[in-house]
């Protein structure tokens, strides 16, 4: 699914950021920790050991918050996908509709019943919001038209809601 690929990236990028700091994270520890071990008093080397403890925990702390962060992630990309595929069900099916009344098909064809049922409680609250033009059986649904903008509308709004949610809260 298209919508899908920005969050993929962005997981990708964030899972790549989140190793680089660990690993400089980690390299500058054991250096520091090799540099005052080697020429300093038996003070200082305490001193050292607990910033070095202090420094490993934060980074075992950001280890643990960035791998809850990529669980909430794919969990809303999942459920991304399938509010995308909804949306996608009722475009082709409201989409369908408005051609078959387009092309004049005849209510009475047992497939035009099914997809009236069916596409009834999607389309009701739009029924006669707007004058549907007529030439003889062809029809040009104007309100259904109007119901595939705002479905699309929910669509982006329920997606941008999502999208909330995943992205990082940045620290002030």
């Amino acid at each position: 699914m298209p919508n899908d690929q920005p969050l993929v990236i962005d997981e990708n990028k964030r899972i790549s950021r989140h190793e680089e700091v660990k690993g400089a994270v980690e390299s500058r520890v054991q250096d520091e920790i090799r540099q005052t071990a080697d020429g300093e008093h038996a003070a200082d080397q305490a001193q050292v050991k607990v910033v070095a403890g202090q420094l490993r925990n934060k980074a075992i702390s950001n280890v643990q918050e960035t791998e809850v962060e990529l669980d909430r992630a794919r969990t809303l990309a999942r459920v991304s996908q399938f509010v995308d595929y909804a949306f996608y069900v009722i475009y082709g099916l409201v989409g369908l509709e408005i051609a078959l009344e387009l092309l004049g098909a005849r209510q009475a064809s047992g497939f035009k019943r099914f997809l009236d049922a069916v596409t009834m409680p999607l389309l009701a609250p739009f029924k006669g919001l707007m004058p549907d033009p007529a030439v003889g059986s062809f029809q040009l649904m104007l309100s259904y038209i109007i119901a595939v903008v705002v479905y699309a509308l929910l669509h982006l709004a329920i997606n941008g809601l999502l999208r909330l949610f995943v992205s990082r809260k940045a620290s002030v």
